[in-house]
């Protein structure tokens, strides 16, 4: 796939090494007297390292590499300790990567036993405001204003709270809970929405978010409901909602975290997961299966086949 990468040019690197620290992600190391790129995967193309270079060595360029993996990324890391986990996550947040920061924070929360350091000090030094996570023009996270903490913060009964990003930073992902247009105002001739909440895209979504806690979770891949004419009356309704694509989301490891911590945590009641009838698709179970296996509660699971021209193939 396309994406930023930067490149060296070695006829001005005189090898000072003054970059690498600044990379955050260890994507840069001095080999024979030359600072060299040592993993396209590692590095994140936000270019925090050009700042670095008094000779002007580095520049980013668009070109074809592995697509950037957060997930791989921050397991490396977290062995490195407290301050190199708070400063790429620092870099994430201010540089607006609020996708990738969901996802390292998750893998945090998910692992924070594994590690040597508190979860709440590093998530308190990214925020650097005592845990609200600002807004753009200066507004606060939704659930800043509640009392819950950080980017990942603690609620009041000492479990996770909302993803910061989902507050406030980005706008589109700020976490919303509302009654269903049938229940609101149901309009003659229309078929009312029976979505609840927002966000519901899986890179988004807290897991331990109130919406999920003791529900029916609703899985769908993101074509399901195009497909399907009757998804809101006959699939959704009454359902908390969560959309992905296993084939073409990065990170998806991220989303067997954020299921497992849906099936540990928040509780939910049962799992449906509705998958079109391309191969591709089936990557949907498997994400649940691995959480199923990770997790120490079991929920029910079923599994649902969708056509392209929307019929119900199998309810398993």
């Amino acid at each position: 796939m396309l994406r930023d990468i930067i490149r060296i040019d070695e006829e001005k690197c005189n090898g000072c090494g003054l970059c690498v620290p600044n990379c955050h992600e260890g994507a840069l190391q001095v080999i024979d007297g030359k600072v060299r790129l040592v993993s396209e995967l590692m590095c994140d193309g936000l270019g925090a390292c050009i700042g670095h270079c008094p000779e002007g060595a580095i520049t980013i360029e668009k070109r074809e590499a592995e697509p950037y993996d957060e997930i791989a990324v921050m397991s490396e890391m977290a062995g490195k300790g407290a301050n190199t986990v708070t400063a790429h996550l620092r870099h994430l947040k201010d540089h607006h990567e609020y996708g990738y920061l969901e996802e390292g924070t998750t893998w945090l929360e998910v692992h924070s036993k594994e590690l040597s350091f508190s979860i709440d000090e590093v998530l308190a030094a990214v925020n650097g405001d005592g845990g609200k996570v600002k807004a753009p023009h200066g507004g606060h996270a939704a659930h800043g204003e509640q009392g819950q903490r950080g980017v990942h913060g603690h609620g009041e009964h000492g479990q996770h709270g909302a993803h910061g990003h989902n507050g406030g930073s980005c706008p589109g992902s700020r976490e919303r809970v509302m009654a269903p247009a049938a229940v609101l105002a149901p309009v003659p001739g229309e078929i009312p929405s029976q979505l609840t909440h927002w966000p519901v895209q899986m890179h988004l979504v807290n897991p331990n978010s109130p919406v999920y806690r003791g529900a029916d979770l609703l899985l769908a891949a993101d074509c399901v409901a195009f497909s399907l004419g009757s998804f809101h009356n006959s699939f959704l309704k009454g359902k908390s909602l969560a959309i992905a694509c296993p084939k073409l989301d990065h990170g998806t490891e991220t989303y067997i975290d954020k299921l497992t911590v849906m099936i540990d945590t928040a509780k939910v009641n049962t799992i449906t997961v509705m998958m079109m009838e391309v191969p591709c698709c089936g990557g949907l179970i498997q994400m649940v299966r691995a959480a199923l296996a990770r997790a120490a509660r079991k929920v029910p699971v079923k599994a649902m086949i969708v056509s392209i021209d929307g019929k119900i193939l199998s309810d398993d």
